[in-house]
């Protein structure tokens, strides 16, 4: 696919910005239920921001090996708390809502300092493509900015990512739908939120991880 306009890489220090921000948000709901479902998934709230923290220490150890593992994941244990649960790696040692939010934060700083210290031609394993440290960073935006839509949309917060975000992420990981004139409600429809202007909601999707240039090199 040809771009129509140039559009920013996705850095680390987006990353940086939307795992704080969302730190930010997760403060200020501390004090409600975090063990009520979040919006439509299986999980709770608290394992949906768990999940996304886990996301975050798995995509740095894809990035730390010299060389990256190309034919699958780092092997480490991973496994539910509960039946129906996420599978997980990293779970808070935490007795209220206050204390996994540095779990989160940590996390994330993790793949951000990853993500800057890697070389641009890294590949390293992710089942959606072999990515580089853009394609990591992209993929931990998404995974925070729309958990933290079923978080937030289940404790009744009106809250919205920076449009420039969303955009950005569209056409690393979703470029067939980087042009849609909404790029948050374009983005939760590709992630099977929402249903978005007539088209019904996505019961299976996936992003493409690859970087553009190898999507070109493989046709």
């Amino acid at each position: 696919m040809t771009r129509s306009r140039p559009v920013h890489a996705v850095t680390a220090h987006d990353l940086e910005r939307c795992v704080d921000e969302a730190a930010a948000v997760l403060l200020s709901i501390a004090g409600q239920d975090w063990h009520v479902p979040a919006k439509g998934v299986r999980w709770s709230c608290w394992e949906s921001i768990e999940h996304v923290a886990d996301n975050f220490f798995s995509y740095a150890l894809q990035l730390g090996p010299k060389p990256p593992p190309r034919d699958g994941y780092v092997k480490v244990v991973v496994r539910p708390q509960r039946k129906g649960g996420p599978a997980s790696t990293v779970f808070a040692e935490a007795s209220n809502n206050s204390d996994l939010i540095p779990v989160f934060s940590g996390c994330g700083a993790l793949l951000v300092a990853m993500i800057r210290q890697a070389p641009a031609d890294v590949r390293a394993y992710h089942p959606y493509g072999l990515s580089d440290p853009e394609g990591f960073a992209a993929m931990g935006i998404v995974e925070t900015v729309v958990h933290l839509n079923d978080v937030t949309q289940a404790l009744d917060l009106d809250w919205f990512p920076p449009e420039f975000l969303c955009r950005r992420v569209l056409f690393r990981l979703f470029p067939e739908l980087a042009e849609k004139n909404d790029p948050w409600q374009t983005l939760l429809w590709a992630t099977g939120r929402e249903s978005v202007s007539g088209r019904t909601r996505r019961k299976k999707w996936r992003w493409d991880a690859r970087p553009a240039a190898d999507r070109t090199s493989s046709v």
